[in-house]
Parts: C-alpha cells; structure tokens; sequence
C-alpha cells in the first residue's frame, strides 16, 4: 500500500480524502443504525408498557366491581335474613338465585357468584355447579379471616351446568349485622375464558403474549396461543423475582432472549406479564440497517467519483510542472514555465520562476563567496589563537613575578590564570564540583587580594561531592553578588560561608553571608524579577547575576531547583539552591 501511494500525489490525496470523508460517514452510519435500533426497542417497551397498562385498567375495573359487589351482598338485608335462618325455605332460595342471576346478567367476565350458608345444607348460586375445585384457605391458615376480610383464589376448575369453567374467585365470610357472628361465605368468580380473551386480544407485537400472575408466581390466565399452566418457573425458567412495581429486563440467551415487563394490579398483588421475543426487535433493526447500508452506500459511490473527479483537476498542472522540471537540463539555465492560473498551482509555477532568476543572480556571486570564505577561516584560526596567546602571557608574568618574589602578584596572577582558563573552557557547560569549587576559590583569592582585610571565605564541601557534576559557573557569581551588595557596604570585615552536602540523590549548595542584609522590600521585588509574570527563562548572554544563575538552573534542572533567597536585612543574606546528583560523574 506505501508503495502503491509513494509515487503519486494524486493517489495520495484520492485516497486520504476518500478515508477523511468515508470514514466519518461509515461511523455516522454505524451510529445512526444504533440510534434508531435503541429507538425503535425502546419505542416497542413503551407501546407493550401502554397495552399492559390499559389490560391493567381493564382488570382492575373487573376486580373492583367484584369486590363492590361482594361488600354489597354481605350487608344486603335478604341475604343477612336467608343466612340467619336455621330453616330451608324453598322460595327464599329460588328468590336468592333469582337475585343473584340478575346480578350477574350484564357482567359477562362473572362466571358465578355463590353463597354458602353455614346452617343450611344447599349453597345458592346464578349457575348450577356440580362439582367445584374451590379451595380452602382455613385448611391451611385457620386464622386467616380473622386477620384479613377477603381471599382471591388462584386459578381452579368449576363443573357446570355450562361445562368446565376456569375462574378465579374472591372469597369473603358473610358476618351477622347483629352479633359479628359468622353466618357464610361469599364466593364470586370471574371467568378466567374472559381473561384469557383479554390477554390474546391485547395486541403485543408479532409472538409476544401477556401472562397473568397470582401472588406466589402461578399462573392465572395466558394470552399465548399454547395457554400455559401452573408456575411461571416452569414457562420462562430461571425468571428472576418481579419485585417491583413495575418493571423490564432481558431475559434468556440469544436466539431466544426476550423482553420482560410487568406491572402490578393494585388490590390483588397480581403480575400482569408481557414477554416480547428480540427477534420482533431485530426484525425492525434488519430494515433500518438495509436502508442504512444503501444510503451510505450510494453516499458512498457519489463521494468517491467526486473525489476521484476534483483530485484529478487540482493535480493535472502538478503533474505537467513534474514532467517540465524532469525534462530541464540542470547543467542549463533555468527555462520559465507558462503561468496558466492564478491560483496555489499559479503562485507555486511563479515562485518556480522567480527562483530560476535568483538562481542566475547568485551563481555569479558563488567564486566571490569562496574567496571570502578563505578569509573568514583564517580570522577563524586567529580567534582560536588569541585565548592561548593570553593564557601564555599570563604565565610568562605569573613567573617573572615569582622570579622577582613577588608573591602577591604571582598569586593574583597565578589565579587569574586558572579562573579564565575555566571560564573559556572550549564552551563546556557541566563540570565537577570539585572543579566548579576550585574556580570560586580562584575568584575569592583574586578579590583578597584586591580587598585585603575586608572579607574572608569559608568552604565547607562535602568531599563526596567532589566527583559529581554540576552545570559550572553557578558559584562564583553568587559569592560576587554577596560580596559586592553585602559586604561591600558595610562597614567592618565580613565572612561569606559556601555550604555543599549530599542529601540522598541531591546535592545542596548555600552562600551565606554577613553583609547589610535586604530590606523586605526590595527582597520581595528580587524575587518577582527572579521569576517574571509569564514565567520566561530567557538568558541574557554575559551576564552571570541572579537572575542569570536562576534561570540557568531552571534551563538545566526544572522549576524545582532554582534560587531561594532569604535575608535579614543589617545580619546578612542566604543564597541557596539544590540540584538532582546525575549518574555522570567527571573522570
């Protein structure tokens, strides 16, 4: 593939343009299809939440009707009276079933509503049952209507003059208006076919089906084409606990996952369920990605003719000045190219021409230079020469004084010697403590002697310091400086202090001394001017300051390891700074 595009700007710039472009809209693509696969899941959650919820309405009108009614049998003065009657009366029964019948006549999901006497042999009920499954709380909870007024039943099989009839049923004891005693039982059933019906007709999408749950997770009614029975576990195992209100979630493993909601029907506790398969999901996400896929394609296809279309326009006079300048003799003057546009191309063509002309202007200048630089080499070699011609003065003098014993001048000499020799040490910039600490002695020694009886210089170096190095010409003027702005000014004879320890992998130096000291004032502003507002390190060339040292430290070593000045001022001033040991360490 490099080797394809090396050769050819026009390559090149087809193909990064048609990656600028297609990229992006291939992962526009990829986000949209997620987008609108995320819009229409969600979007499917709601609608089915809206159907569960209006199932949940229709059921929760169906429940409250039935418990109404039933707190309307209880308290209803013929039924208190045909209950507290220890005596069969056939024309109270058939009245009873007569009143119960037209109850029930316009209420199609009532199967039948049946009350139990406790003193009479025969129940009375709307329809004849032969044979009923109802079971019985008390069996297992005796106290139970002591602590609740009502049961809903789960899902049991009545034998009817009609047929079989699954229902669910409310069971309330019908208690004395007189005395509280219990007098029957009040049992009205809804027909679960009704349910059911509802359940089926409730509209989820494609395979989906809505469940009824009792409390415990049986199942009351189904709305799936195979009507399920018995526990949920035993449909959709492993169902996790609906603990909630409401609710959904993901259950199962791909190709069978699905989407479970549900809500609570408020007063019995039961689940209203929806199960809605992914694959009704991914049914509507292959026809957005299909649409997908074919825009960005067709985008795709238009791009890159475009591309390949305005690449060949901007590079066709590139190409034709390629083939001009490979075809022009370079032994020859350089020919003019025909400027054909005024735009980059043109510019570039223009500036190829005004180049062949500069060209021509300064071959004739090419011998005059070559003569010149003869001359400038030679200056060169004599530059070179003038600090040895100093270096051998000095020493010349240096032992013309000692012949004539003059030591005060053999040692300023002798010093002088060495301190320049270090300073013009061939542009070195690092060297060892050892070396660095040499030098200050030579520049203290010199002013000694300039200065007799005014000062004096204490070294304290750790020797284990002497082999490291260290960025030279740090030292010296910083004893300068405390001794020109310190001690200098005050009266009497002063002592400067230079401290040098190891502290792990640092090294500390400190100079200290017993000069006039620095007002707060002007300390504050020696250290503002130290580190300017915008934090700049520019070096000023010959100088070697305060401020120079600093920002040479922090050049070398970071922020961390730049001047800290502290001054009392009529005691005297402290200079310190600390520097990283390096693993160099001078041979």
């Amino acid at each position: 593939m490099t080797r394809w595009l090396g050769r050819s700007l026009h390559r090149k710039l087809s193909f990064f343009l048609l990656i600028s472009i297609l990229v992006p809209m291939l992962l526009l693509g990829y986000f949209s299809f997620t987008m609108a696969s995320n819009v229409t899941e969600e979007n499917a959650k709601q609608s089915a939440m809206s159907i569960l919820r209006q199932i949940d309405t229709n059921l929760e009108f169906i429940v409250q009707d039935a418990e109404n009614m039933s707190l309307f049998l209880i308290g209803h003065k013929e039924v208190q009276q045909y209950l507290s009657s220890a005596e069969e009366n056939a024309v109270k029964q058939t009245q009873m079933i007569e009143f119960l019948s037209n109850l029930v006549y316009s209420k199609k999901y009532i199967s039948d509503i049946t009350i139990y006497p406790k003193y009479i042999a025969h129940p009375v009920s709307n329809t004849t049952i032969f044979e009923s499954g109802l079971p019985d709380i008390t069996k297992e909870d005796p106290g139970y209507f002591d602590r609740h007024s009502k049961w809903w039943t789960t899902v049991y099989e009545n034998h009817t003059a009609a047929g079989v009839k699954r229902v669910i049923s409310l069971v309330r004891p019908i208690r004395s208006t007189n005395n509280f005693e219990q007098i029957g039982k009040l049992v009205i059933s809804l027909d679960e076919a009704v349910v059911e019906r509802m359940l089926k007709q409730s509209g989820l999408n494609g395979e989906g089906y809505a469940m009824l749950l009792d409390p415990k997770g049986g199942i009351l009614s189904s709305g799936s084409r195979s009507s399920f029975r018995g526990p949920v576990e035993s449909v959709l195992t492993g169902l996790m606990p609906l603990t909630q209100i409401t609710g959904s979630f993901n259950y199962g493993d791909p190709p069978d996952e699905k989407t479970i909601l549900y809500l609570t029907v408020p007063g019995v506790n039961w689940k209203l369920v929806g199960v809605i398969p992914l694959a009704e999901y991914k049914a509507q996400n292959r026809y957005v990605l299909t649409l997908t896929a074919v825009a960005v394609g067709i985008a795709g296809l238009l791009i890159a003719s475009l591309v390949v279309f305005f690449v060949q326009r901007v590079t066709r006079p590139l190409r034709m000045l390629t083939h001009f300048l490979k075809d022009t003799d370079p032994e020859e003057p350089m020919q003019m190219y025909p400027v054909e546009s005024m735009d980059e191309v043109g510019q570039l063509v223009r500036s190829y021409n005004k180049l062949g002309e500069r060209i021509e202007r300064l071959t004739g200048q090419v011998k005059h230079n070559e003569s010149l630089k003869k001359e400038a080499d030679m200056q060169a070699l004599q530059a070179q020469i003038n600090p040895h011609f100093l270096y051998n003065t000095l020493s010349s003098i240096h032992w013309m004084a000692l012949m004539n014993k003059d030591m005060k001048t053999a040692e300023m000499v002798g010093n002088l010697s060495d301190f320049l020799r270090f300073s013009l040490n061939k542009g070195a910039q690092f060297c060892s403590v050892e070396q660095e600490v040499s030098h200050a002695r030579h520049y203290a020694n010199i002013q000694s002697i300039r200065f007799p009886d005014k000062f004096e210089v204490h070294f304290f170096i750790d020797p284990s310091l002497h082999s490291h190095m260290m960025l030279k010409l740090l030292l010296q003027p910083l004893i300068e400086n405390a001794l020109i702005h310190g001690i200098q000014k005050k009266e009497g004879k002063g002592v400067i202090h230079v401290h040098a320890v190891m502290q792990g992998m640092l090294m500390t130096f400190v100079i200290e001394d017993t000069g006039v000291g620095i007002e707060p004032g002007k300390l504050q502003d020696i250290r503002d001017r130290l580190t300017p507002p915008d934090d700049r390190t520019v070096i000023v060339q010959g100088s070697y300051g305060l401020r120079n040292v600093h920002q040479r430290l922090l050049l070398h070593y970071g922020h961390e390891a730049g001047l800290r000045i502290e001054s009392t001022e009529g005691i005297g001033t402290r200079v310190m700074f600390t520097i990283p040991v390096t693993e160099e360490s001078a041979s």
